[in-house]
């Protein structure tokens, strides 16, 4: 009698109204990701802002944001009445809410199903309810003992604003202030001010957006802050993991703020274990232990706080659904205590389902097949090392589910070393991150061994880790890393991992890799020799940006009137009213500026000259956020025409188009497979600010990328001949393996001005490549990406290449 097995289903809310939907977006697929498997199935839920709930498909997990498909929501998804909602989460096993903020966290959600009797994972509507408030979660611990910071708040239809605010700041003798929504989360807006006008304004402002009814204001605490993730053990009793201390900068009223939690940055530091005495840390794990007691909650929480100078602890935030992104908290300390990312997921579902009486029993995956070692390669020591570390641990962490490919992570630090990283050390947060703690990683080690074992015991895990995944990082020259590879996944971007220099030493040894090979990577890395390239192939439709190289040296002892007569002379030769600068040999959006005048161009090179690591939001017209900058001098620069496109803006889920010129800006993908070139469809990109950020294009939840150009903004025919164009372009030029082309496409004909062609794109967790390949006819699921990008170069490997059409073009 054949043995069937039974499917558990899991119900996965996503989305909500509030600015953390991407957020959610990025949980909900990490969720998919290492959770599902052949008797666990994940079905989506998501809720739009209006809180209308949708059944989409997994494959639209993987987009950059909901904007990528609010929009077209009701052609691509499958609208549900409350009647149908609750019909199709009874006929799961379980629900799982990943909504971060207002009705995912406040308790709405969770009211909603406790009033259906849909059994769920998390907290209660009653416990997210007092703990999700900022005010009033204030109010309860102190109540109840706990040491706290005063606060006081502001409520929208009131007009005492400033009279409350001018009480606080002369009561507590205030210098700098904290102004923040009431039920916010994610730090998004959170205001750090330094008067009652100020915090009076940015109450204003909240108010305006309507970010919240209640606004919170409260002193700036001086201190270290921390975060800390509480689980539950099979006795449903809490148990802190060790804590995570946050090391940024907060002068000029920084904080630690959305970019810094989401998006690798040098400008903050994860210490888990922290750098605090044993008796802070066991203080806070006993605390916050006690709250989640206190609180009632269930499963998995994350809380915030600050150690403060007089060692006192407080307790500032409370998240009943911890953030899931890839590196998030809740991964990284439950990976230092020997939990891979579907350990912590299973346990968190396997104390929800017996707390409510549901048999889970997953079973345990053994592995059987023969799998091929691959060495993947990522950081390095340039300004695209942070996209680099999302890149390669993106795909450390998808081929590990591989049946073909068994994948191990290395890290190439800033001084050209090699460290083979063992689990936990991935989840760090940037490369300096993982670079201190393997330097430091003995020190670490005795500090962390009594709480890791500690809290072992505690959640009734094995008394050891497993050694495959959790062991001494090791340090080898590169050399000796090509000499024991047989194919290396190269995860780098920019430097001399994209250039040919490390294509042409793995060539010289006969070892496969990803991607093209020396000639095309060092051609396409230096963005003024491919224009050339481009423009001498003589493609019709197709022109490479034609601009003007300098010598950034010489700019360096350049006085005004220089820079001026500079300036002038530079928009006579390219006929442009404003100019786009950027350096010769770097991507990734990196040093890339919209210049209007002399005195831009003149700040341009002063941050240049100073070696800034970035230039500040706001000081360039249109400068939404940070700008990261070369590491390294750059010895020339590109000054560009700006090219004036289409406006197109994603609001209240419709796609705006206003036309101005014609022209979009585009990237597509190609993919090599048995020799042929398959071309994706395009994504138009659609920048909030001036020029697409290193958060556009590569951290989940921000962004917006629409695959493929939608019929009425792109004629069909000019899709085609994009198409088409980009096809003929590879294969003239050169390319193998897979790349992206960024270009403006002309909406009517599909005529191309090409801006740079990348041959290692990023292939972070929600990149616009895994997007385009679920986008084809015959979907292809991230995994399914990352071994073709394998295949492509290992014809001694038995799988079969995936089937494409015969012209390589996907005609949908």
């Amino acid at each position: 009698m054949e043995n069937t097995l039974k499917t558990f289903k899991i119900a996965l809310l996503c989305g909500g109204p509030s600015l953390e939907r991407g957020i959610s977006l990025n949980s909900a697929r990490s969720v998919m990701d290492h959770l599902e498997a052949e008797d666990i199935e994940i079905m989506p839920i998501y809720f739009d802002t209006q809180r209308d709930p949708y059944k989409i498909s997994k494959k639209q997990l993987y987009s950059n944001t909901p904007s990528d498909f609010d929009f077209k929501l009701k052609q691509t998804a499958t609208p549900l009445t409350k009647k149908s909602l609750v019909s199709f989460l009874k006929s799961t096993d379980i629900t799982f809410p990943v909504i971060h903020g207002p009705f995912g966290e406040d308790g709405e959600i969770q009211s909603f199903l406790e009033k259906y009797k849909i059994p769920f994972i998390g907290s209660s509507s009653a416990a997210c309810k007092k703990a999700f408030d900022k005010f009033t979660s204030n109010m309860f611990i102190k109540e109840h003992g706990f040491f706290t910071l005063p606060s006081a708040v502001l409520k929208i239809y009131n007009t005492d604003h400033a009279q409350i605010i001018n009480g606080f700041f002369k009561e507590h003798n205030l210098t700098r202030a904290i102004v923040k929504p009431a039920s916010g989360g994610s730090s998004i807006g959170v205001f750090s001010v330094a008067t009652p006008e100020e915090a009076l304004e940015k109450a204003q402002l909240l108010f305006s957006k309507r970010m919240d009814t209640r606004i919170v204001i409260e002193p700036f605490a001086q201190g270290t802050e921390f975060t800390v993730i509480v689980l539950q053990n099979r006795f449903g009793l809490p148990v802190a993991l060790p804590p995570t201390e946050i090391k940024t900068d907060y002068t000029k009223n920084q904080i630690f703020d959305f970019r810094r939690k989401y998006l690798p940055t040098g400008q903050v530091f994860w210490h888990c274990p922290p750098r605090f005495d044993n008796k802070i840390i066991d203080t806070i794990q006993a605390q916050a232990q006690q709250l989640f007691a206190l609180f009632e909650m269930h499963d998995f929480a994350r809380f915030d706080g600050w150690v403060l100078p007089d060692g006192n602890i407080w307790f500032s935030d409370f998240n009943p659904i911890s953030g899931m992104e890839q590196n998030s908290f809740l991964f990284q300390q439950a990976s230092r205590i020997g939990m891979t990312h579907s350990n912590i997921l299973n346990h968190i579902v396997t104390q929800a389902s017996k707390r409510q009486n549901i048999v889970f029993e997953p079973k345990k995956k053994i592995n059987n097949f023969l799998r091929k070692k691959i060495n993947i390669i990522m950081g390095g020591d340039n300004s695209e090392r942070q996209v680099s570390l999302m890149s390669g641990t993106n795909a450390w962490l998808k081929l590990r589910r591989s049946e073909h490919y068994q994948p191990h992570p290395y890290l190439l630090d800033k001084n050209g070393m090699i460290w083979q990283l063992p689990y936990h050390l991935c989840l760090n947060h940037t490369v300096e991150e993982i670079f201190y703690n393997c330097q430091n990683y003995q020190q670490a080690k005795a500090r962390l061994l009594e709480f890791e074992e500690r809290t072992r015991l505690h959640l009734g895990l094995q008394k050891t880790k497993d050694q495959e995944e959790f062991f001494e990082p090791k340090q080898l020259t590169l050399q000796e890393f090509i000499n024991q590879s047989n194919f290396v996944f190269i995860g780098l971007h920019g430097g001399d991992g994209e250039n040919g220099v490390l294509q042409k030493m793995l060539a010289d040894k006969n070892i496969l890799f990803n991607g093209p090979g020396e000639h095309i990577s060092r051609l396409c890395m230096d963005k003024w020799e491919t224009a050339k390239a481009i423009n001498n192939l003589n493609i019709e439709g197709i022109h490479a940006t034609s601009g003007k190289i300098a010598k950034t040296a010489d700019f360096a002892q350049a006085n005004d009137q220089e820079i001026r007569e500079y300036w002038l002379s530079l928009k006579r030769e390219l006929d442009a009213k404003t100019i786009i600068v950027k350096p010769r040999a770097d991507g990734c959006s990196t040093g890339v500026v919209h210049l209007y005048d002399a005195d831009d161009l003149k700040k341009y090179i002063t941050h240049l000259i100073d070696r800034s690591p970035f230039v500040p939001k706001n000081t360039f017209k249109g400068q939404l956020d940070f700008i990261e900058l070369p590491t390294d001098f750059p010895e020339d620069l590109i000054f560009e025409k700006f090219v004036e496109t289409d406006i197109l803006r994603v609001k209240a889920h419709k796609l705006k188009h206003t036309p101005r010129s014609g022209w979009i800006e585009v990237t597509v993908g190609i993919v090599e497979n048995a020799g042929d070139i398959t071309v994706f469809n395009p994504s138009i990109t659609v920048a909030e600010g001036e020029v697409l950020s290193v958060e556009e294009k590569f951290q989940g939840g921000t962004g917006v990328n629409i695959t493929p150009p939608p019929a009425n903004i792109m004629v069909p025919r000019a899709l085609q001949r994009v198409k088409k164009l980009i096809h003929e372009l590879a294969v003239k030029i050169g390319i193998h393996g897979y790349s992206r082309i960024d270009a403006f496409a002309h909406i009517q004909t599909g005529d191309l001005f090409i801006i740079e062609i990348n041959t290692l794109p990023a292939l972070t967790p929600s990149t616009v490549l895994y997007q385009q390949a679920l986008a084809q006819e015959t979907p292809i699921f991230p995994r399914e990406l990352l071994e073709l990008l394998i295949i492509n170069k290992d014809q001694r490997h038995t799988m079969s290449p995936r089937s494409f059409n015969e012209d390589g073009l996907d005609q949908a």
